[in-house]
């Protein structure tokens, strides 16, 4: 006789079998423009879509160039808080976070004063927020 506690990963290793990836991530945002700006003109991200929806909504996704996964970058739904001051949880990799931190500070974006380096095995890591405040961060990854 097996536990609700069993049936309940045997229902999760079902489930993991049929997820095949992460898609998308959404960051609400109040100015779809500002954020383009950002994430396009600043990161360097690529622009996949940009599609009017209704009169006043717009669903924008960009991601770094070959990423699978996007950042949908969309006005909050009519009865949600504003959007901003969001700890997102996304965690952009680079080959050379001392590069990308200096270069992103000298283009004046709002990132940490100094990369924070803990030791094996957490990457050399610093966090940057967007236009909104939104927090990100960006971890060097060599493999």
């Amino acid at each position: 006789m097996s536990s609700a506690g069993d049936r309940g990963l045997r229902g999760m290793s079902t489930t993991a079998t049929r997820i095949k990836a992460i898609g998308i991530v959404v960051i609400p945002t109040n100015d779809v423009d500002r954020a383009i700006d950002f994430y396009v003109g600043t990161l360097g991200f690529e622009k996949r879509a940009d599609i009017p929806m209704g009169d006043a909504y717009r669903w924008v996704e960009v991601a770094p160039a070959g990423s699978s996964t996007t950042i949908a970058i969309a006005p909050p739904p009519p009865d949600s808080p504003k959007a901003g001051g969001m700890q997102t949880g996304i965690i952009f990799h680079t080959g050379d976070v001392d590069g990308l931190h200096a270069d992103l500070k000298a283009a004046g974006v709002d990132v940490d004063d100094e990369v924070s380096r803990m030791g094996d095995p957490v990457p050399p890591m610093f966090w940057l927020r967007d236009p909104e405040a939104n927090v990100l961060m960006i971890a060097e990854v060599t493999r």
